[in-house]
Parts: C-alpha cells; structure tokens; sequence
C-alpha cells in the first residue's frame, strides 16, 4: 500500500502581490512534494490564498471595487506565478470559496455545541495591520509587539475560545515530540511564548465594525476572526468534518510557514485541533526571511525583489536552485544578484552542464551516439558506483529534514565525482587504442549512467533541465515512471540507446553580461530610490496605516519669536495635551487658531524647530502662498481617528 505524505504552504494574504519571499515557501514545499511521488508516495501540496479581514476590506474600498471583486482579481497573481515556478500543487484553496466557508461554519458550531466557544465583553488593544487583540503587557513601548505600529483600545462584545486550557497539553506535545516544531531555534521560541499564561483567544468581529468575513453559524451578527478562519483550510480542502478525520492526508506532514505566523500555527493552530478531535500536524517548519542587503524586503524601502523579473532574466530553474541552495533552510538569507550569477556560472555551467555536456560529445565522437554496453571494469569504476549509491541514501534522509540545501550540496558531490572519474580514467586516451576502446565503453556507460542519476536526483529542484538532460540523454521513459527506485541500484540505463542533441543547459555568463545584468539592478534601484524621494511612487494600505491620525483640539497659539512661519501651538487629544509647532503663522493669526479642531499626526516622532519640540504634526494644504489647515464638515470627540 502506497503512503501517503501530505505537505502545506501557508494561504497567502491578497493584500499585496507575490514575492520573492512567498515563492521561496511554495518552490521548497514544491521540492518535497516531487520528491515524494518519485519515491512512489501517494502525495497531496495544497496551497491558496487568504481573503478575509479588515486589510482586505479597507484595501478594496481604496481600489474603488467590491472586496469580492478585489480577491477575486489579486488571487490571481499567485497562481500565474506558481505556474510559471512549475508548482506540482495538487489544489489550490481560497478561503472565500463556499467549500471552504462550510467547514468553518461546520467547525464553529461544533465547537460551540460542545462549550468550547462563549461570549464575553472584551476590552483590550487592537493593532488594525495585524487585526490582532493584545493584552496591556503584551504592548512594548505601547505599541504592537509583533509590528511595532500603533495600538486602539476597542472595547466589545466577541467570542472567545478557550484556548488557555490547553496550555499544559501544548507544552507536554512539543516536548514529548521533537520534530513537532523546526527548526529546533523555533522550538525554544514558542516554549519560552508559552511560559506565561495562555489567554482565551477571540475569534470573531462584530459586523458593524468588519462586515468581510465569515458569519459565526450561532450568530449571523459577527464574522469569524480571520487567524481563526484562515488555518482551517489546511482540513477543509479535504471536505466535512467527517471526511477529514476519515481523510488519508491528515495529519499532514509538513506545514512550511515563515517565521512570522509561527505562534498563530504553533500555538492557535494545534489547539483549535485538539479542541476539534484531530491530531495535530507531525511538522510545523518554520524558515527564515529573505533580506536585500541586510534589510528585510519592504514596499517602503523599495527593495522587494520581483520573483516575475527574475525568471525573464534568469530562467526558472535557476532560480529555484539558488533559493534553496544559498541558505540553509530555516535560516534567514540575503539576496544578491552577484551570489546568483556565481551560482550558474560554477556549479550550473562549469560542473552540471560541464558533465553532460563532455558526456554526450564524446559518446557522439567515440561510439556515433549510441550509449555503449560496459565491458572492462577497471579500479576507478567502484569508487563512483560508490559515491552515486552513498548520495541517494544520504539525500533521503535528508529530506525527512527538510535539509534543501545540503541535499544539493550532495548531489554536487557525485557531480564532482563523475566528472572527476572522467578526468582520471580519460576516454581521449583510451580511444587511442584497441585494449582502451574496451575500457573506454564502460567509462562512457557509466559517465552516462551518473547524468541519469543526477538527472533524477535534481528533478524535484529543477524538473526542466532534469527532463532536458534525459532528452539529450535519448531516455524516453519520464522521470516519474523511472523514480527512485531506478538509481538505488547502479545500471538501470538501457545500452544502446541513442543520444539526442540539444542546446546547452546552462551557458555561462559572461562578464560583460554580468556587468550589465549588474548594471541594470543598480539603474533600478537608483531609480526606484529617486521615485521614493519625489514622492510619486505609490504607497500600501498597511504602509498608510502606519500613520496614527487624531483629531486634536487648539487650546493656546503663539508665534515663535524670530520665525515669520512658526507658531507654537497646544493641543488637546482628549486624554492628553501636546505641544506642536506648525509653519502657517504667514497664513492664520495665533487668536484665530485657538478653538479650532484640526488632525494630528500623532505617532510622528519629536522634532526640534527653532529649538523648541514639535510632538507631532498638524494637516494642512497649500496653495501657491496659502496655508489651510486640514478639518471635519461634522463635530468629532477628541482623540477619534481619522481613517
């Protein structure tokens, strides 16, 4: 009986389009799937995307467009690209489809039949990018502790489940299970979280406040909190509740997952599933970011690179290769065009391509491209049957690691060997004799026979030029039909077979076009650069939330002494006062300010202006020598925020 091996990305989130940072999750979890099915696993790689919650919503009205219509526009994106990255996924999962929606609700109703859901009134801190409640002393420095931006306190009527009373549970399954969380660093993070007390978490929204979502079955007046939504498509893709524990695929055996939304897997994950009456996964891996010079990828920094732009200028196999062979896989890496134009000159180009390259010719020269029978064994023979069978079994073992890159550096290791067994045995001097020629059909053999292995062996990374190396090769059966199974015993290439000629798989890059491959990235960055600092580069929704706008209310105004523009001003946000210095006293008397209500930038940090602090910043326009101070058609309490 087959077995089976179930394998997650997380749903990615349309608030944005996909970057290099979501393609490096899915082309790893992609590997591991491939890999499976050669091995003969009966394999299921789900992916999608997250469609519900406030960023969605607010993002959608920006657009001018229903939110139906804006996911339905911004899915669309990750699945192009995972067509054009080869992604072998088995289904791809929206969470506002109804199959999805179902279970939820199915799942919400059960739940709360059983006592684990209740209602409460809330008061907490609510961080609107994260759409996530915090406690006071979960706040640092009074902001978000997960993203550093400005918290709301929000008090409200919601639904709770009872998390907190699986803490012990939680702490007793990690420690009795090892591999549970990886790698062992995200272990230790999510103990050491659940070493203080676990709080009941809030699972829903009343629809005044967010109507996008799904409605709570048991009340049509709140829609599901969209952490609580979201992870359930990992078990709703495979059906009802019944189905899914009746499901061949649960539980899955990896969920690849940055960083970032550990806790909420690690932790609001496995114990909604232990409330449900499912095990957990056996994996969460969690992997590190990629940065750009040291600096975490940001639209505001201008430094995302486009996954697109790379397979025009690269190819798409490359650019899986580098991704998982850089860095090893949890930890965080930096990208560098240079790192990846090293990559495919010396181990793409002069090692990969070399040995197929030097293969093929000499079968063509020696022996009119039919792949001769071995014949003579001769001493170097052994070491490389050797190495080939010593890097199948390591790199099996290495997968249940989820080790991608020393996988590849495995596999490079029986490259290195058979093109060093080429040099050593030296066909160009065996042919020069009749006693040679006997040797010379066992060394070529085999110099093939080692590009087949390779070819299987680097498939689930690079499935293109695996199928390219077999077409040059003159193999007719498929990858996937030959499997695992055909290079766990040296000699399965039929002799015979005749080769097919093809282009080069991995032609070098030369300096002059590396220079201006090089040359072009610092043009775009440089442009990019002056874009930002002309102000005429387009912003995100998360990036416009940063800003923490109040309305304040003008209590005293004085002209600043030796200035023409300042003033000085006092305002009220209601809970507190600030002083603020503006540049209008060319366009409003100080008397005249005084009463007025204006909007605040209240998370601007302190500046000094003619030696005096400004806490914050005052909205105005301006026209040619006019200044006219921001302000509200209708009356609203002081310290409201403008959205």
């Amino acid at each position: 009986m087959n077995r089976t091996f179930y394998i997650t990305t997380p749903i990615y989130y349309v608030n944005d389009v996909p970057h290099i940072g979501h393609a490096y999750t899915t082309i790893a979890a992609d590997v591991a799937a491939r890999y499976r099915r050669l091995d003969g696993d009966d394999v299921f790689f789900l992916t999608g995307t997250d469609e519900h919650g406030q960023k969605v919503q607010q993002a959608a009205q920006q657009a001018g467009r229903t939110t139906q219509e804006h996911v339905d526009a911004l899915h669309k994106p990750f699945k192009d690209l995972w067509g054009r990255f080869n992604i072998s996924n088995n289904d791809f999962i929206r969470t506002t489809e109804e199959r999805h929606t179902r279970v939820v609700r199915e799942i919400l109703q059960a739940l709360y039949d059983k006592g684990e859901i209740y209602r409460d009134s809330y008061e907490g801190w609510y961080c609107m990018p994260d759409e996530r409640f915090w406690t006071e002393k979960d706040l640092v420095d009074g902001n978000c502790p997960e993203c550093g931006r400005k918290v709301e306190k929000i008090k409200e009527f919601n639904y709770f489940f009872k998390m907190s009373q699986y803490q012990d549970w939680l702490i007793d399954h990690i420690q009795k299970n090892e591999s549970f969380i990886l790698p062992s660093s995200r272990r230790n993070e999510i103990l050491g979280f659940l070493k203080k007390p676990l709080e009941d978490l809030c699972i829903s929204r009343p629809k005044e406040r967010l109507p996008w979502g799904i409605p709570m079955p048991f009340d049509e007046d709140y829609v599901t909190y969209v952490w609580f939504d979201a992870l359930i498509n990992y078990i709703s893709i495979h059906g009802s509740l019944d189905e899914i524990l009746k499901s061949k695929y649960w539980p899955a055996a990896h969920h690849l997952i940055g960083k970032d939304i550990l806790t909420t897997h690690a932790v609001y994950w496995s114990t909604m599933l232990k409330a449900i009456g499912i095990s957990p996964p056996l994996n969460i891996f969690a992997h590190g970011w990629w940065t750009v010079e040291g600096k975490k990828m940001s639209k505001s920094l201008r430094n995302v690179v486009e996954p697109n732009l790379l397979i025009d200028q690269f190819g798409v196999d490359v650019i899986r290769y580098f991704l998982l062979r850089e860095v090893p896989f949890g930890l965080d890496g930096d990208f560098s065009h240079k790192a990846l134009i090293g990559r495919v000159n010396s181990d793409l180009a002069n090692n990969l391509g070399n040995l197929l390259n030097r293969t093929h010719n000499m079968i063509g020269k020696y022996y009119e491209g039919k792949v001769p029978e071995a014949d003579v064994e001769g001493d170097e023979d052994a070491g490389l049957k050797g190495k080939a069978k010593e890097v199948v079994e390591q790199v099996h073992d290495f997968y249940d690691e989820l080790a991608y890159n020393r996988i590849l550096m495995k596999i490079w290791e029986l490259l290195d060997a058979s093109n060093q067994y080429i040099n050593n045995t030296a066909p160009w001097n065996l042919a020069k004799s009749d006693e040679g020629k006997q040797r010379l059909a066992t060394v070529l053999y085999n110099a093939a026979e080692a590009c087949r292995v390779i070819a299987v062996l680097i498939y689930p990374f690079m499935p293109d030029t695996a199928k390219k190396m077999m077409t040059q090769l003159g193999i007719e059966t498929s990858i996937e039909e030959q499997g695992l199974n055909s290079i766990r015993t040296w000699g399965w290439f039929p002799a015979g077979t005749e080769i097919k000629q093809g282009e080069q798989i991995f032609p070098r890059i030369e300096d002059k076009a590396a220079e201006k491959i090089l040359a072009s990235v610092e043009a775009k960055a440089s442009d990019d650069a002056s874009a930002g600092a002309d102000g005429d580069n387009l912003i995100q929704i998360d990036e416009f939330m940063k800003l923490d706008l109040r309305v304040a209310l003008i209590v005293e105004a004085e002209k600043v002494k030796k200035s023409k523009k300042l003033i000085k001003l006092k305002v009220d946000l209601g809970s507190e006062q600030r002083q603020v210095v503006a540049g209008i006293a060319e366009s409003y008397e100080p008397e005249r300010l005084v009463g007025r209500k204006v909007i605040l930038v209240a998370n601007l940090k302190p500046a000094k202006l003619m030696g005096i602090e400004s806490q914050g910043m005052i909205l105005a326009g301006s026209d040619k020598d006019k200044v006219v101070l921001a302000g509200f058609d209708e009356e609203l309490e002081l310290g409201a925020r403008v959205k």
